[in-house]
């Protein structure tokens, strides 16, 4: 039976194989793409044929078709995709800043970025040119056939809100009377966005389509009503962000990364790891596992952490910042086999070894 490390192994060359097969469809669909080839087919376009004839969905035919492009425009798309160091996912936002000039420069940037993260990118490099800063309040409504019972009518959830922070839209009157060919009884509030999403308009800015109840807009100017003293004019971004201080700083408190750390150390036994320590090396690696998976990367999880000796203190280490680094609990159970054994750790399984995130 093949364990962890043989099976990691097949799982590198499988995904390898996979990489290597998607840049060899994309290579053969930009040749397909430059002789027009879909237009032999009926096609009205690339994409045509990609959603139509391929059976696509339209975002993997756009993603695709993009990466087409750029490969004939940039050699260097290629090679970035067949190591894996770019995500198929995050190309359409490379197409919007990437040029023959800054080709070099640009394309690191989004290595190993999801198309979220490749966004926030794409829009430092070219920002939203005078981007809006206005606050908009917009009651969703969706129309539904006027022969809906009038039992559903009256059980009908009630409507929700969607804040638009910095939205360019105007905001829509909630006593707006519907359109004349539709009775006022058949419009019935439902959602109809997607629970948030986020624009980036620069490295700084960001506008955020967030769907709230009432219940949560009254909160929130609840809120805004109490510091009115000590921030009169607040917006409601100031409010959240004054919140969201606030809860950072009590989960910093309760994993005692205070401003003001104690500076005395008491006494403690000799495998005991000062607070200090910890603090210190849990503000060095970010709060995330520092283990290195096969693709050179760092695993970042933050689930389960542990200090971790970097020479265990059965052979000796001290628990020292230098010698400790976090790990998430799998990769601690890893490097502890690989050390110790499999049998030994296994039979120990259950115990601590590691010391816990402050």
């Amino acid at each position: 039976m093949e364990n962890a490390t043989e099976f990691t192994k097949r799982l590198v060359e499988l995904l390898r194989s996979e990489r290597h097969a998607m840049v060899e469809f994309l290579l053969a669909l930009a040749e397909f793409d430059r002789r027009g080839l879909w237009q032999q087919r009926g096609h009205t376009s690339l994409f045509s044929f990609l959603h139509r004839e391929l059976k696509l969905s339209a975002g993997s035919a756009q993603l695709r078709k993009t990466a087409a492009e750029l490969i004939q425009r940039h050699p260097a798309v290629e090679g970035a995709l067949r190591e894996g160091r770019l995500c198929l996912s995050s190309v359409c936002e490379l197409a919007k800043v990437v040029t023959t000039d800054n080709c070099a420069e640009v394309l690191p940037r989004f290595f190993g970025l999801s198309s979220r993260e490749a966004a926030a990118v794409a829009a430092s490099i070219r920002p939203v040119e005078n981007p809006p800063r206005r606050e908009v309040v917009v009651p969703l409504r969706i129309t539904v056939p006027a022969a809906l019972p009038a039992e559903a009518l009256r059980d009908a959830a009630p409507a929700p809100v969607a804040l638009f922070h910095a939205h360019e839209t105007p905001p829509v009157s909630p006593s707006a009377e519907p359109s004349a060919s539709i009775p006022q009884a058949a419009c019935v509030a439902v959602p109809v966005a997607k629970s948030s999403s986020v624009a980036w308009l620069d490295s700084d800015q960001a506008r955020m389509h967030l769907t709230v109840s009432k219940a949560f807009l009254k909160k929130l100017d609840a809120a805004r009503d109490a510091l009115s003293h000590s921030m009169p004019g607040a917006s409601r971004e100031n409010v959240l962000e004054a919140a969201l201080d606030l809860l950072i700083a009590d989960r910093a408190r309760r994993k005692g990364l205070t401003a003001k750390p104690q500076k005395t150390i008491r006494p403690s036994k000799p495998d005991h790891i000062p607070v200090h320590v910890r603090r210190e090396v849990w503000a060095r690696d970010g709060g995330r596992c520092t283990f290195l998976l096969a693709s050179g990367e760092r695993c970042g999880s933050t689930h389960r952490l542990e200090l971790d000796h970097i020479l265990p203190r059965a052979c000796g280490g001290a628990s020292t910042a230098d010698n400790l680094r976090i790990r998430c609990r799998g990769h601690n159970l890893e490097e502890a086999r690989r050390v110790f054994g499999e049998a030994l750790v296994d039979a120990y399984a259950g115990t601590h070894l590691g010391g816990a995130a402050p």
